[in-house]
């Protein structure tokens, strides 16, 4: 597709990276962002320069500021951003009883707050145009929940909650709202689980990739999920069923 901008939040690797990679392909224009590792974030767009436009953007998307600055270093640079990834996410494992305010606080504000933040600020120009795209990405954690991972989980039913009640709100304006939730997914946030135990629970008998959610994410940015609005696409191998 040509003509189509595309913001990707947390897209310096893992899941966000593979995104990039998969609409850089595509011809879109890219929105970079990440939050700390500038080096990540650079080899990024080192690898997809040669097929696209792309802009690294420096954001913490739980800071209001930043995702004002956000919204208008992208308008400065492409004029329009019809697609927003909500990608974002940071998780921290450990009983309830043993997480802290603040550690709510640190899920909370970038795997919720931040979807909230950054589809907001970008909602006014999609309504104007008639034209947009948001798709936020969950977990089958939303879901289901998990042990030890309760903030988590409670972060990103949230975004489910977010996705089908906005899609409701925008969905006479020609913008679409849905989710993808990701079952186990081979990324950094994973490295330390045991994929063997696990992987005898999933239909399909492998671990996801990267490229799996990437994929999710690409039909639902294009023209043959027009009709598709305030759906939660599991990508789990069979995980859940």
């Amino acid at each position: 597709m040509k003509n189509r901008t595309i913001l990707i939040t947390g897209s310096s690797r893992g899941i966000g990276k593979e995104i990039a990679l998969e609409f850089s392909k595509k011809g879109y224009n890219l929105v970079i962002n990440y939050k700390e590792n500038e080096g990540a974030a650079k080899e990024v767009l080192t690898q997809i320069s040669g097929f696209c436009n792309c802009i690294l953007i420096k954001a913490d998307v739980s800071k209001q500021s930043d995702v004002d600055r956000l919204f208008n270093e992208a308008i400065k640079n492409f004029g329009f951003v019809d697609t927003v990834v909500n990608n974002a996410g940071v998780v921290l494992s450990g009983l309830m009883t043993d997480m802290s305010e603040k550690d709510y606080d640190y899920i909370m504000n970038t795997n919720l707050k931040g979807a909230y933040l950054v589809s907001k600020v970008f909602l006014p120009r999609m309504i104007e145009n008639r034209f947009g795209r948001i798709i936020n990405i969950s977990s089958i954690l939303g879901a289901n929940g998990a042990s030890c991972e309760v903030i988590y989980s409670a972060s990103k039913a949230g975004m489910i909650g977010l996705t089908k009640a906005l899609a409701k709100e925008v969905g006479g304006c020609g913008i679409t709202v849905n989710a993808v939730a990701p079952g186990l997914i081979e990324t950094d946030m994973t490295k330390d689980l045991d994929f063997g135990l696990l992987a005898d629970r999933i239909v399909t008998g492998r671990i996801g990739k990267p490229s799996d959610i990437a994929a999710a994410v690409s039909f639902l940015a294009g023209s043959e999920a027009e009709y598709v609005n305030g759906q939660v696409l599991g990508v789990d191998g069979g995980f859940l069923i």
